[in-house]
């Protein structure tokens, strides 16, 4: 005669063991399931997921990271994992931090400062080890401030917050814009735009001083009326030309605050029927990969996203392994990189056929 299978006895919080016991399954594999791990197959995931259901089961995290002391997770927050650039940025600290052996939880904010305080929140639940965060337009330095209130290690990366008192990785965003700026002026070029400017945004604010340095260097006076604010866009990139062009004096070439808004440019220039490099000289910022298989080529001021990003993981894990450090800045020198796209001005061309035909 078959004895029928009784339920185990369960006590007022249950245990892992007796959710293993009435899903079915091994206390590791209950244990894999309550982490989210991907190893565990989803008909079993639902079968646990049912059984804590019915026995009221509760994750005790905090009860898991005491045994574990450190949850070996760390937290990357970027505003615009669309961007090329910030993919880039985002997979060499994630390469970086496995290769440490951490797990990694995303969060893109899209420049919303709630959604990148409510991932805060959310780490800080979970216990994570660190965070870095490459902070959002309108971030506030108190907020960031109360991490280290908070005993959380965190480091920005590629955009610094001043007063913050975290830990920094990034580029030197001011020489890049200067080095740009600079070797349009070489080429002739007196009227330079800059399109994309954003002064929200500590990388916008250095950028747009790297390009008012390099005009006062060279003795041009800086005109307002070319310089565009506007969104990391193609769209806003090829309208901003046509703007830019449709002035009583426009300019003959533009620094564009990022690769993204370069491609713009150059595609509203093709829809006015002109060429980039020959008619208009344009020049880009972080040479993302795409920036190389253009044509023309982009010129762009290449932005070292591996260095930064393997900065940024080194200096977390430091941080976490002795809080009390002193706050440290890790600030990387960008290259020009010049290709097709940024051609010598129409005058300087006129002047070198003159020159030519005179011999």
């Amino acid at each position: 005669m078959s004895r029928e299978r009784k339920p185990p006895q369960v006590t007022a919080r249950p245990t892992l063991r007796e959710l293993a016991v009435h899903a079915g399954v091994s206390r590791a594999t209950a244990s894999l399931v309550l982490r989210k791990s991907p190893l565990v197959a989803e008909r079993t995931r639902l079968r646990v997921r049912e059984s804590m259901a019915a026995l009221g089961y509760v994750y005790n995290r905090s009860a898991a990271n005491f045994r574990t002391q450190r949850t070996q997770t760390v937290g990357v927050a970027v505003t615009e994992l669309v961007n090329p650039y910030f993919s880039e940025l985002t997979a060499a600290i994630e390469r970086a931090l496995v290769k440490a052996g951490r797990t990694v939880f995303l969060s893109n904010s899209s420049e919303d400062p709630a959604v990148q305080e409510g991932f805060i929140a959310t780490m800080r639940e979970y216990n994570a080890e660190g965070l870095i965060i490459c902070p959002t337009q309108g971030s506030k330095p108190r907020t960031l401030r109360r991490l280290t209130e908070f005993g959380m290690p965190c480091v920005l990366i590629s955009r610094n917050v001043p007063g913050s008192g975290l830990d920094y990785a990034g580029n030197d965003h001011r020489l890049g814009l200067f080095l740009s700026t600079e070797h349009l002026v070489s080429l002739g070029h007196r009227r330079i735009a800059l399109v994309g400017a954003n002064e929200l945004i500590s990388t916008g604010v250095e950028r747009r001083q790297g390009y008012e340095q390099a005009l006062a260097a060279s003795g041009i006076a800086v005109d307002r009326e070319l310089i565009l604010e506007g969104p990391s866009t193609r769209s806003f990139g090829a309208q901003a030309v046509k703007t830019l062009l449709a002035t009583r004096d426009p300019p003959t070439a533009s620094v564009c605050f990022n690769d993204v808004i370069a491609f713009g440019v150059m595609l509203g220039l093709r829809q006015l029927g002109l060429e980039p490099g020959r008619d208009f000289a344009v020049a880009g910022c972080d040479d993302i990969a795409e920036a190389a298989l253009w044509t023309p080529a982009l010129t762009s001021v290449s932005v070292d996203t591996l260095g930064m990003g393997e900065a940024a993981a080194r200096l977390v894990l430091e941080r976490s392994a002795e809080f009390s450090l002193p706050r440290r800045q890790v600030v990387l020198s960008p290259r020009l990189i010049v290709r097709a796209s940024s051609g010598p001005s129409r005058a300087r061309r006129i002047k070198r056929a003159d020159a030519m035909a005179a011999r």
